[in-house]
């Protein structure tokens, strides 16, 4: 008679089972480790913690921000750096009244300092080194423009489009700064050599034009 192996396999394990209890010990039933739910890394894991939004809360939230934003100038919805600019006018004209040329300057280079204290704390609040809504940038260098251009409103007009062209293209060698400077100072610098153009192209003209 032929006896297939899983017969025998079958009869081998009844026998096992039985002989185990006929010791009294009965045969243990083999163990099942429970599915373990794969969990990635933990860096996956966790998100990332959300950036605050700015607004109108975010720049009364700290000194930093109230100077990088030029007092919430940086919020307007439409071409914050030109509304920026902007806000350098009535500053020039107040402190031009106080100031001899000499502390104005000086002023300049304070407010050249503060900013990049202000950029750098606002910027690694909000994650961009160099965001769009921070403007004290533009407000310092129409500033030191303001100073060397005549005081005409016309010449100031001038100054004003050409510095917000610079500012925009960024032109050579502001390009290379721009992308190549980071932190506070990288801001406020790729700023100030849009103003040297500036004024090299106001200079030129009064020289060779006029």
């Amino acid at each position: 008679m032929t006896t297939s192996m899983s017969s025998i396999h079958s009869d081998n394990g009844d026998d096992k089972r039985i002989a185990g209890q006929i010791d009294g010990q009965p045969t243990p039933e083999p163990e099942v480790q429970p599915a373990q739910k794969f969990e990635g890394p933990e860096f996956l894991a966790q998100p990332e913690p959300a950036r605050p939004r700015p607004n109108k809360n975010f720049v009364r939230s700290h000194p930093a921000h109230f100077i990088a934003f030029g007092g919430g100038a940086g919020l307007s919805p439409v071409a914050p750096g030109t509304a920026g600019t902007l806000v350098a006018f009535p500053l020039f004209w107040m402190f031009v009244l106080f100031l001899n040329p000499v502390e104005f300057l000086l002023l300049i280079v304070a407010l050249f300092i503060i900013g990049i204290w202000a950029c750098s704390v606002t910027g690694k609040a909000l994650g961009d080194h160099d965001h769009g809504g921070m403007v004290w940038d533009e407000i310092t260098a129409f500033l030191l423009i303001l100073l060397f251009t005549p005081y005409d409103l016309r010449w100031q007009a001038c100054a004003f489009l050409l510095f917000r062209l610079f500012d925009i293209i960024k032109p050579p060698p502001i390009r290379y700064y721009d992308r190549t400077l980071r932190g506070g100072f990288g801001v406020m610098f790729d700023d100030l050599l849009a103003a040297f153009l500036t004024l090299l192209c106001l200079a030129a003209w009064k020289a060779f034009v006029i």
